[in-house]
């Protein structure tokens, strides 16, 4: 009996091993004409260089490399969402010469180079410039566009403060501000919603976690699992439809096909066992970006959906409020909670084309 059992599971295994090879070539499909051949002067690539001293990896697409270049700074901190790009397909590649960077420790950027006591905020926005400067001479630009999303923000600020020369526009998608105070906004809303359903056993998880006592507490909670279960059972986490963290992330890491079988293994691998070594959490937690990053002297535009509270909508428009810069808008997305380049990306092209590419703000929000 144990002889068979071992044998079914052994066949699982490599039945399982035999489906995630399929999904997991390692490659990008190239952008296609009408007649199935390769659009001309497009471009989908996968490349690694060496950044801040370090072997770092990116996705490069582009239906037109004549186009306008964008860094997209994914969220995490450190931990990519390629994979939700490759399954939803927002259309970003119409428009620019985009460049999925993943950053240092995380993804394709995941190695053994990368230290622990590197994986700071201003670490990863001095990669991000050095990224920017490889991009500009590689295409053949004075400046670029750059787009960051949740723990990407900050990086993305930090960068565009100190090389505003580089950039033609900041584009922030869930923009951090002081995430503490985010974090305290979403605990309370959880517990509200709970104890109106009745849920006695999710009050309970979260009472656990005192968050208006001390910092310590926060950084506790924050790491938790009833953090993120809530958050998206209640609508407000990475998307407002996706209820399950299981089928919304980690199901589609392991189909996207343009992580070989070993890159989506160091994707999980530097998620459960290198960052919980770093102190990125803790030093997210600990800073208010709105004081350390008053000015921006390119056009800032703001993405924040209407039920996003993993990263707080009114603390995000606050910010761009009292924000100085030649100009700003500020999208609010009815459909959308964290993640509108995915929720409503047709909205986003509308902005993209009509404001982002013409230095105008005509669809923002006007209050």
């Amino acid at each position: 009996m144990l002889g068979l059992t071992v044998a079914l599971v052994s066949g699982l295994f490599l039945v399982l091993t035999g489906i995630l090879l399929i999904y997991s070539p390692g490659r990008i499909e190239p952008s296609l004409d009408d007649t199935g051949k390769q659009l001309p002067g497009s471009i989908s690539e996968k490349t690694f260089i060496r950044i801040g001293g370090v072997r770092q990896g990116m996705f490069i697409r582009s239906k037109n490399i004549a186009n306008p270049v964008l860094l997209y700074v994914h969220g995490g901190p450190a931990f990519p969402n390629y994979f939700l790009i490759d399954r939803f397909s927002p259309g970003l590649e119409d428009y620019f010469t985009v460049c999925y960077w993943e950053q240092r420790g995380g993804g394709l950027s995941y190695t053994p180079e990368v230290t622990p006591e590197s994986m700071n905020f201003h670490q990863f926005a001095s990669d991000a410039v050095d990224v920017t400067n490889y991009l500009r001479k590689r295409f053949g630009k004075d400046k670029i566009y750059i787009m960051a999303h949740s723990g990407g923000t900050p990086i993305a600020l930090f960068a565009v403060s100190a090389k505003p020369e580089l950039f033609y526009a900041y584009i922030g998608m869930g923009q951090v501000t002081n995430q503490a105070e985010s974090e305290k906004i979403a605990y309370q809303y959880m517990l509200d919603q709970y104890r109106a359903a009745g849920n006695q056993k999710s009050v309970a998880e979260l009472e656990k976690y005192p968050v208006f006592e001390n910092d310590s507490n926060i950084l506790s909670y924050y790491k938790s699992s009833i953090r993120d279960r809530s958050m998206h059972a209640l609508g407000i986490g990475t998307m407002h439809k996706m209820k399950s963290v299981f089928f919304g992330v980690f199901i589609p890491v392991w189909t996207c096909k343009a992580y070989t079988l070993r890159e989506k293994i160091k994707i999980w691998k530097s998620k459960f066992s290198f960052l919980p070594k770093t102190k990125l959490i803790k030093e997210m937690l600990a800073t208010n970006f709105t004081t350390l990053v008053p000015e921006l002297d390119i056009p800032v535009y703001f993405f924040s959906g209407k039920f996003d509270l993993t990263v707080n909508i009114n603390l995000s428009k606050a910010y761009l409020a009292k924000l100085h810069a030649p100009l700003k808008g500020f999208y609010n997305f009815s459909n959308s909670a964290h993640s509108p380049l995915f929720e409503e990306p047709g909205r986003v092209r509308r902005i993209i084309e009509h404001d982002v590419l013409h230095n105008k703000n005509s669809l923002a929000d006007k209050n």
